[in-house]
């Protein structure tokens, strides 16, 4: 994850440097802190800056070098409350997404397509964006989302697979990409790996335990990868992987192995048909209950799986290794990333024993006295099998500077080792790491983000991927950071293009790694949050021990794999059009100007005005630029330029002021919203209710209104104003035990809780939209799948609730709707209401009582957020596949 420099940064880096600070604004110390011009010519323009001082400039609170890994906790915080919004109270047993899937293609869609508006390229170096709030000039070039499976061959043909974008093919070792599989229930990338025979294998259902993370519907074979592309038929087995996650497909024996969050599975690799079989699972009593197609129970339901806090983390398989040698011999790294009982390496010598066949191994590896306190591992053995790499993640510090304990080799090849540590936090970071050595350190996430591959044509050489990539060529006696996680700090670097000698800095958190070729000479391809990025097998190095040689493979614009949270729509009163704008996965707020009716754009590329992650945000409907921007939790900006720069390059926040209120308990991408009757009216939530009626020339938190309490625990998951009249959703406890959730308004008169009837689901609220007619009209999205496919219990059936009387009573109205997960409800100035699942978005005629899909066109993948523009066109945010418009029916 890509940190932003909020003002409290500034403030801590001001303090650290011995910098005055000139507070402006109204109402004195405003939040906006401005660095005086002499510090500005003489650090940045004669470059008095190092990694020492970028260290103290990242603390996070008070100086604390430990509470510089905010970041990582971060992510595991999103990672926990995405998971919460689709589950709780239980956990999602398979044939969930078959059934509305189904339900899905059954449906008739209205007139029209669907355009991808932010099918363009998007700079994260834009130079219209140089301050403290964007990473620009970081060198991370030209970017989209997270890519969690890589695999490509010796003929320039490379697939990657987003994290909730589908396959995708080039035929040119990268650009001119083409989707492989929109036509799936599923566009969420576990893995992708070409099998021996030439198929490509896509198993779905991303396995990073942190971020946004979906489960998927299975694993697929597309037999002719180079021109063909998936169908729901190409499924291997039946629904026994659905509702699951698949971390790495392994082949060997005739067989191919899934590593997944409920065990291990395999199945025949020469053929699609028959079941997948169980290989193994440690924790019988926290599994749900698993049938084949044809009703036979593959996994008996455990004892402790219907409503319990851990069942989903009772039995993550994290690798499975083939040995080259022995393919009977099969092991594999089990456990969750904070430690468990269960927690080690295990192997069998058969596995056609069956699951009794398997053992846990008593392993020793540097600096780990238990077994259990192995974590999150990759393997990776020689092309001969004479070499076992093996990445660990250590749970016991998953809360500290770093939870990696290190990268060994096994030298036998035997995962009993002896193990031999040949890098460790420390060693890496010397090898020209851009992160520093305490608080925010080498393998802080360990747990989140790991690749780990072995270059086929040479067992000494290896690469390594964490937040940053390192590489060795003699077996780790040596490392190199060929790709660093920014050049901040380093000396290289310069706030001005023409003066920034750095090579490019591939975007951080590295996830995915393959050999293949480009113009027919061998290079290697990496995926991280921030899209796919190559470089030559046997890449140059510069004296920083730094990469001089990588190519961003998405400055075209032809992969639009962006994770959007929201979406944000005004006119652009200087172009012409609207001004897009939207919150994104690790990838700031992008901006997008001149968007003309018909969905396209005269602007070349997009630009990221804010660095790190982009949450929620709302704009002007009359000024695009106008706009509230969160980085997370709350941390809201304003800006009414677009935050674009003021005049010549500096970095200083001129155009942006913050609005962050310190709320004690915002959700990881808090709500933030703009009363749709009166854009200078503005909403907000986390545990309070915060309103304002200052508008746009808001300059400082002070100005929000404390309106509503939604009590100690709580925490709110959606707002919504019309005229003053506002609706705040909530949930605490969030998780699965004890799961509650709620509605609060000040419809009728002050703000209270809502009595939500016996029949509202006790599920997550994830949307809530307002009649433009009258703030007493409101409706719910209701997000999980129903109390057929989610343990535990209250979980209720539908998805979409409307009130009329400001929340006295309320009526289903899902009607025909697919059992899927809602996130987004808009009412259309016509009353025709839209609405955003987890497949598709929907639209409801005026009058009608039965729901079609809307338009066509789309990918059948996470949609977000909706928002109405002023140019009449509906945009959808998907969490994968970018921002999407389409003029609904009249």
């Amino acid at each position: 994850m890509r940190i932003s420099l909020t003002g409290r940064h500034r403030k801590i880096l001001a303090g650290v440097l011995g910098v005055g600070l000139v507070a402006t604004g109204i109402g004195g110390y405003a939040g906006r802190y401005e660095l005086k011009e002499q510090w500005l010519k003489h650090q940045w323009a004669d470059k008095h800056y190092n990694a020492a001082v970028m260290e103290k400039a990242l603390m996070i609170a008070g100086g604390n070098p430990s509470e510089m890994q905010s970041e990582s906790k971060e992510a595991f915080t999103i990672a926990d409350e995405f998971e919460q919004a689709r589950t709780a109270p239980g956990i999602v047993a398979p044939g969930a997404y078959s059934a509305a899937f189904a339900q899905l293609t059954a449906m008739q869609h209205t007139a029209g397509t669907w355009s991808d508006v932010t099918k363009v390229p998007y700079n994260a170096d834009d130079p219209r964006y140089r301050d403290w709030y964007s990473n620009s000039s970081g060198g991370a070039g030209h970017v989209t989302g997270r890519i969690t499976g890589l695999a490509a061959d010796n003929s320039n043909h490379v697939y990657a697979a987003g994290a909730n974008g589908g396959v995708w093919r080039s035929s040119a070792g990268g650009g001119n990409w083409t989707p492989l599989s929109d036509s799936l229930p599923s566009l969420s990338g576990g893995d992708l790996q070409l099998a021996g025979d030439g198929s490509l294998w896509y198993a779905t259902g991303e396995a990073n335990t942190g971020g946004t993370s979906y489960v998927g519907s299975g694993v697929y074979r597309l037999a002719n990868p180079t021109s063909g592309a998936f169908a729901p038929s190409d499924r291997v087995g039946g629904k026994e992987l659905e509702s699951t996650t698949v971390g790495r497909l392994r082949w060997g024996g005739g067989q191919v192995f899934a590593a997944t969050n409920r065990g291990i599975w395999y199945h025949d690799a020469s053929t699609k048909a028959g079941a997948w079989k169980v290989g193994f699972y440690p924790n019988p009593d926290f599994m749900p209950e698993i049938k084949d197609d044809a009703g036979n129970v593959l996994v008996p339901a455990g004892s402790q799986t219907g409503g319990a806090t851990n069942a989903a983390y009772k039995n993550i398989v994290n690798d499975i290794a083939i040995d080259p040698k022995n393919p009977k011999h099969v092991i594999a790294a089990i456990g969750w990333r904070s430690g468990d009982t269960y927690n080690g390496f295990y192997e069998t010598n058969d596995f056609t024993a069956g699951p009794s066949s398997w053992k846990r191994l008593s392993v020793v590896l540097g600096g780990i006295k238990n077994s259990t306190d192995v974590g999150y591992t990759t393997f990776a053995f020689s092309k001969t099998g004479d070499r076992l790499y093996a990445l660990v993640q250590q749970p016991s510090k998953i809360n500290s500077s770093t939870s990696l304990a290190g990268i060994f080799v096994s030298k036998t090849g035997s995962p009993a080792g002896p193990w031999n540590k040949i890098a460790d936090p420390q060693i890496l970071h010397n090898s020209g790491s851009a992160l520093s050595r305490k608080g925010y350190a080498v393998g802080v996430q360990a747990w989140y983000n790991q690749f780990l591959a072995v270059d086929p044509a040479n067992a000494d050489h290896v690469w390594a991927g964490l937040e940053e990539v390192f590489e060795t060529t003699d077996a780790g006696s040596h490392w190199a950071t060929i790709g660093p996680y920014w050049n901040f700090g380093f000396g290289c670097w310069d706030i001005s293009d023409a003066k920034n000698t750095c090579p490019m800095a591939p975007h951080s958190d590295q996830h995915s790694v393959a050999v293949g070729t480009a113009g027919g000479k061998p290079v290697v391809f990496v995926g991280n949050d921030g899209g796919l990025y190559r470089r030559p097998v046997n890449g140059q190095i510069n004296a920083n021990k730094n990469g001089t040689d990588w190519s961003s493979l998405t400055d075209d614009g032809t992969m639009d794999a962006l994770q959007y949270y929201s979406v944000s729509v005004g006119k652009d009163t200087k172009n012409g059009g609207v001004v897009v704008s939207g919150g994104l996965q690790d990838n700031g707020v992008s901006n997008l100007f001149s968007v003309k009716p018909d969905g396209t754009t005269s602007d070349s590329e997009m630009g990221s005005n804010f660095g790190g992650d982009g949450g929620d945000g709302a704009a002007d409907p009359q000024n695009g630029c106008n706009q509230l921007q969160e980085y997370t939790s709350l941390a809201v900006k304003i800006t009414n330029n677009c935050a674009l720069n003021p005049g010549a390059l500096s970095v200083d926040q001129a155009s942006s002021w913050s609005l962050d209120p310190g709320d004690p308990a915002p959700r990881f991408i808090a709500p933030v919203a703009i009363d749709s009757a009166n854009s200078n009216g503005f909403i907000a939530g986390g545990q309070y209710v915060y309103t304002s009626t200052k508008g746009w020339g808001m300059r400082s938190a002070s100005e929000w209104t404390k309106a509503f309490d939604l009590g100690a625990g709580h925490s709110a998951t959606a707002v919504a104003m019309r005229g003053g009249v506002g609706w705040v959703s909530w949930c605490g406890p969030c998780n699965n035990a004890g799961f509650a959730r709620g509605l609060a308004t000040n419809a009728g008169g002050s703000w209270h809780q809502v009595t939500l009837p016996g029949t509202f689901p006790n599920r997550y609220l994830a949307g809530i939209g307002i009649d433009p007619a009258s703030g007493q009209h409101a409706y719910v999205a209701v997000n999980g799948f129903s109390r057929r496919f989610t343990e535990g219990p209250g979980a209720g059936v539908g998805h979409v609730f409307e009130t009329k009387d400001g929340g006295a009573t309320w009526t289903d109205i899902s009607a025909n709707m697919p059992d899927i997960p809602t996130s987004a409800v808009k009412q259309l100035a016509n009353g025709a209401l839209v609405v955003g699942s987890d497949l598709a978005t929907f639209y409801r005629a005026p009058g009608a009582t039965n729901w079609q899909v809307l338009g066509n066109g789309a990918p059948t993948t996470t949609v977000m957020d909706i928002e109405a523009g002023p140019d009449g066109r509906v945009y959808a945010a998907t969490h994968g596949r970018g921002i999407w418009s389409i003029t609904p029916p009249a």
